[in-house]
This record gives C-alpha cells, sequence and structure tokens, in this order.
C-alpha cells in the first residue's frame, strides 16, 4: 500500500513522512532526521538509497522509489514464497532468481517477480534436491540454496537466453521494437516509428504515464526490443538494465549507440548508465530508457533526434550482443 500524499518531498510532513522514514530505516538508512517531518536529512538518506539501488537519484520518494522501498524490506527466508495474485515481489524474490539461474535452473527474468517461470525453476531445484517439489520456498528449499552456496562470476540463464535470443537474426528488418513515453515527446516517438517502419521494423507505440503498463504490454507483445524517452530536467542519461549479478548486455550495447547519437545532436553529453528502474527491471527483453533535455534543445531538435535513435536502433540491431 501506497502512503498517503505521493511524492513526498523536502517540507512535506505527517504520516507519510512516518512511514518514508520506517521503510529506509528497515534498509539500513537509519539517519533520516526527525520522524514526522522531510527534511535536509532526509533527502540525504533518500537520495543514498536511490543511487544505492540504480535509481534517479533526486530525492523525491516518488511511485517508483517507493516500490523499491517495498521491495527492499524483505530478505529472502523472511517469508513463505509462492504463486499467488497478485504475484509476490520483492528484494527476496530477485536473490532467488538469482541463486537459480547461477545455478543453472531457468528462473526467467531477474524482475524480483514471484510468477509461473520462476516457480518452475523451484520445482526443478526442489526435484533436483530430492525435496517435495511444491514450487514453495520455505526452510528446506533455503536450506538446500544454501549448501550449494553462491555461483560466483558465471552467467545466468537469464543472460543465456538473451544472448541466443538476440541472436537469431542481424539487421533491423523483420525485428519487433516497442517505443515508448510518458508524455511530452510523442513527436519523437512517433517519427522513430515511421522510419523504423520504412526500415522493415515491426513497431508498436506506447503513449502513456504508467510505465507499469508499458512493461505489460511490452511482454504480452513479445518485442525484441524497448526503447523509451522521456524529457527530464535533470539526471540526463541513458539507462539499461543491471542488478547484482545480472547485466542485460544487450541493453548495455543499444543504451551505448543511444548516448552517442543522441549526444551528437544535442551537443552535449549524456551518460550510459546500468539501473534498476522498473520499466527495466519489468520489461522480459532488451530496454533503455533515454531522460533527455533540456526541454528547449529537445522540442526544437526533435526531427534530428528521431533520426539519431533511428540510427542506434538500426546499428544495434546489426550487432545487438557483444560476442
Amino acid at each position: 500500500m501506497n502512503p498517503p500524499g505521493l511524492p513526498l518531498r523536502r517540507g512535506d510532513a505527517g504520516a507519510g513522512v512516518r512511514d518514508l522514514h520506517r521503510r529506509l530505516a528497515s534498509a539500513g538508512f537509519t539517519d533520516v532526521g526527525e520522524l514526522d517531518v522531510f527534511d535536509e536529512t532526509t533527502e540525504l538518506a533518500l537520495r543514498e538509497f536511490q543511487a544505492a539501488r540504480r535509481l534517479v537519484a533526486d530525492g523525491i520518494c516518488a511511485q517508483q522509489t517507493w516500490a523499491a522501498l517495498v521491495d527492499a524490506h524483505f530478505r529472502l527466508g523472511d517469508r513463505m514464497l509462492y504463486l499467488r495474485s497478485p504475484m509476490t515481489r520483492g528484494d527476496d524474490v530477485a536473490d532467488l532468481q538469482l541463486r537459480l539461474g547461477n545455478l543453472g535452473f531457468d528462473a526467467g527474468w531477474l524482475d524480483g517477480i514471484y510468477g509461473p517461470d520462476t516457480e518452475a525453476a523451484v520445482r526443478d531445484f526442489q526435484h533436483n534436491q530430492g525435496l517435495n517439489a511444491d514450487g514453495t520456498v520455505g526452510r528446506s528449499t533455503i536450506a538446500a540454496l544454501d549448501r550449494l552456496g553462491r555461483q560466483v562470476g558465471g552467467k545466468t540463464i537469464a543472460e543465456v537466453h538473451q544472448r541466443e535470443t538476440l541472436r537469431r537474426h542481424a539487421g533491423v528488418e523483420g525485428r519487433r521494437i516497442l517505443l515508448g513515453e510518458t508524455g511530452g515527446l510523442p513527436a519523437v516517438v512517433n517519427s522513430l516509428a515511421r522510419l523504423l517502419q520504412l526500415d522493415g521494423a515491426t513497431v508498436l507505440t506506447l503513449h502513456h504515464p504508467d510505465l507499469s503498463s508499458h512493461a505489460r504490454i511490452a511482454n504480452g507483445w513479445g518485442g525484441d526490443a524497448y526503447l523509451g524517452i522521456t524529457l527530464a530536467t535533470d539526471e540526463f542519461r541513458v539507462a539499461y538494465f543491471q542488478t547484482e549479478g545480472f547485466t542485460s548486455n544487450g541493453g548495455r550495447l543499444l543504451s551505448q549507440q543511444c548516448t552517442a547519437k543522441i549526444s551528437s545532436v544535442i551537443g552535449s553529453e549524456i551518460p550510459t548508465t546500468g539501473m534498476r528502474l522498473p520499466i527495466l527491471r519489468e520489461t522480459r527483453m532488451t530496454a533503455v530508457w533515454c531522460r533527455v533535455g533540456p526541454g528547449p534543445v529537445v522540442v526544437e531538435r526533435a526531427g534530428a533526434i528521431a533520426s539519431a535513435l533511428r540510427d542506434a536502433v538500426t546499428t544495434w540491431c546489426d550487432s545487438p550482443h557483444p560476442e
């Protein structure tokens, strides 16, 4: 459940801020200042949490940051995990997926959501270990995982699958590309869609403020890549999915192409960053999220930005994954 008054920022007070402070303390950020007031100390702690979680470190607790705070509450073993509706989310699920993937069990995308793929991997693991293969992660399953220890440095099944998917064919023709924006840049997305369609790609555009709906539609449509763009006032960057033990290498390469092409149009360097933004984590495919600005420059050069992103996508499609 969300606290009252989202987004929360410096100067706010009340029950929502108290809840925020409790969540930050639970995540290990205990120096949060006065309990009822969102002050400078709270903002600093929140920025540190956001940076540690690979989120935009703006010091504002909006929906994405609050979801990350909720996810951070649980460690593997704190609760029973099983397939339910709505599906269970959290850091404990992400840890489980990573550990299963490193052991060779296909838990799917490392999205921190206990879905059918994760349950199937748990059942396979339990069967392999001579346990009751009920898909429920309790003490016996965690004890078996602990006995095998953590595999460090190997590739997860998710990484192997992404490599195989991206290697199926080179070139943009026939690719299924999703383009999304949350408001403010429809002209860029629509122009980019037309250019990619002329190149032979099948393109779906998403114009909606809710990025979780982007992820649901993208996963249902089954595209090869998702490219999102938003108009930002600061924290300009192109992000790809990276979390502990997993990097979307396809996303990293696509983001590097986007960075190079956009920077040349805007006239200033935009960094490439591995992040855990929900749109990147929940979209089970190569995905990048572009935060571009300043606004006047982006609006004035919208056509050139669309052309630059088209070049980035087509170049990436020729070689979408490192050898």
